[in-house]
């Protein structure tokens, strides 16, 4: 396939941008600006919190704000939201539906309060689906636990304990506590919608979010790096014991095999999209895990958003981007020099994987396409991108090209793959990168540290 001139050129050109971006000495340049900009204003370190009363990943959050502030001595605001962006959220009653249990494995790890059962059953259904029929009196009360914290958060530094007091009577539906707050009226609300333009003013879109000078960090999750650039600044101190939030990654494939029993014979899912960033991340990881452990790992692509109909906000995109840059830094995974392969580039590449399975090549072939596209600048959409990674996979080119020139290469596909997506849907997951083992399904690279969990269970009781 020969791309026409001015588009080869702007794919070129992108692809350039993005390798550009992606300069850690770009980064730093940028720190060190903003903490210029910080001292010729005089200004403390602050960090902006953004929370809201139903999101569990801000309930765990709340409970180790103070350690933190006190930890490295920096202010911390807190803005209270309520209501999320629609385009953010392509399906928004699978994602509620599995914040709860997946918060809960983080409340685990790093032993935070959290409830052990499901919520009740009119609050489920609102953390599902907010716009379902929900209980009114239910409803009543999560506009009052807003409201109590916003007159919470007028009083300027929070008082992490009482906002973290009222997290825990709505976490755990203490009525009479509930009860006791004020109603949500017009100059609340007002407030509210001030918040939540703030946040997407400032470049998020979700809750349990911390700003500082330029950057985000979403929860626990990404905690690890605020903490490491304000060790940068010298903001740490000494006699603190505030624990690192490194624990989802620290000790991924560190256990020596040796020590373990063979797990039980059955294989990893990894549900995969090839234009995905998170993903490139999740396939590099699982076949470490799946080689580390011995064990056997299935890819099953799925169509990205975009060619499913779906969109991306601009603001989210970027994000995603700035994320997964500083994660791939963190892991060691080489991720920047990114060529996007949306439209022909990911038809092109499932066309083949069908092929390259049956030659036992399939996640030799997947992660030959996945680092080309995300960290080579590798355009997949032309026959010299494609002929490089298919060689590289160890698979013969002649062969490949001929399925491409075959008049029904776009349509072999795409009837696995909406499998593929349906099926991992029916384990209540809806994004990539997905995992599974056995029962066990998780979203997301972060959640890696589960699977692993489970195989060295599994093969203690074996």
């Amino acid at each position: 396939m020969t791309l026409i001139p001015t588009l080869f050129l702007r794919a070129r050109l992108q692809a350039q941008a993005a390798r550009l971006l992606s300069q850690p000495g770009l980064l730093a340049l940028r720190r060190r600006w903003r903490e210029g900009r910080r001292l010729l204003a005089n200004r403390p370190h602050e960090i902006q919190v953004f929370l809201r009363i139903d999101d569990p990943y801000s309930y765990l959050l709340v409970q180790i704000l103070a350690d933190f502030q006190q930890h490295y001595g920096v202010s911390v605001r807190c803005f209270t939201v309520l209501e999320l962006q629609d385009d953010m959220y392509p399906e928004p009653a699978l994602w509620h539906s599995n914040a709860f249990k997946d918060a809960g494995y983080l409340a685990g790890l790093y032993g935070l309060d959290y409830p052990s059962q499901e919520l009740p059953d009119s609050q489920q259904q609102r953390l599902q689906q907010r716009r379902q029929q929900q209980s009114q009196q239910r409803a009543m009360r999560r506009l009052q636990a807003s409201a109590q914290l916003l007159l919470l958060e007028r009083r300027g530094q929070p008082d992490w304990q009482a906002v973290e007091k009222v997290f825990r009577a709505y976490w755990y539906d203490d009525t009479r506590v509930l009860d006791s707050y004020p109603l949500l009226n017009h100059d609340l609300n007002e407030h509210l919608r001030r918040n939540e333009q703030r946040l997407q003013q400032l470049g998020h879109y979700l809750s349990a979010t911390l700003y500082y000078e330029g950057e985000w960090y979403w929860g626990l999750d990404r905690l690890d790096h605020l903490q490491q650039r304000l060790r940068d600044l010298g903001l740490q101190k000494a006699d603190s014991t505030l624990m690192e939030f490194n624990r989802t990654w620290r000790d991924f494939c560190c256990h020596p095999v040796a020590d373990i029993p063979p797990a039980e014979n059955q294989p990893l899912v990894l549900y995969f999209s090839a234009r995905s960033p998170y993903s490139h991340l999740g396939l590099e990881q699982m076949l470490q895990l799946a080689q580390h452990y011995r064990q056997p790992l299935m890819i099953k692509p799925v169509l990205p958003m975009l060619m499913r109909g779906l969109k991306v906000p601009a603001l989210k995109k970027w994000y995603i981007f700035a994320d997964t840059q500083r994660e791939a830094r963190k892991r060691g995974i080489a991720y920047g020099y990114v060529a996007d392969p949306l439209g022909a580039g990911v038809e092109r590449c499932y066309s083949l994987f069908a092929w390259a399975q049956q030659q036992g090549k399939a996640a030799d072939y997947l992660l030959s396409f996945s680092r080309a596209v995300n960290s080579e600048g590798v355009l997949a959409e032309t026959d010299s991108g494609m002929r490089f990674i298919v060689q590289r996979a160890g698979l013969n080119w002649p062969d490949a090209k001929a399925i491409l020139q075959r008049d029904d290469w776009r349509a072999h596909w795409q009837d696995w793959a909406e499998a593929n997506r349906q099926e991992m849907i029916s384990y209540g997951l809806w994004g990539v990168p997905s995992m599974r083992y056995g029962e066990l399904a998780v979203w997301g690279q972060d959640r890696i540290f589960v699977i692993e969990r489970a195989l060295r269970q599994a093969g203690a009781v074996e």
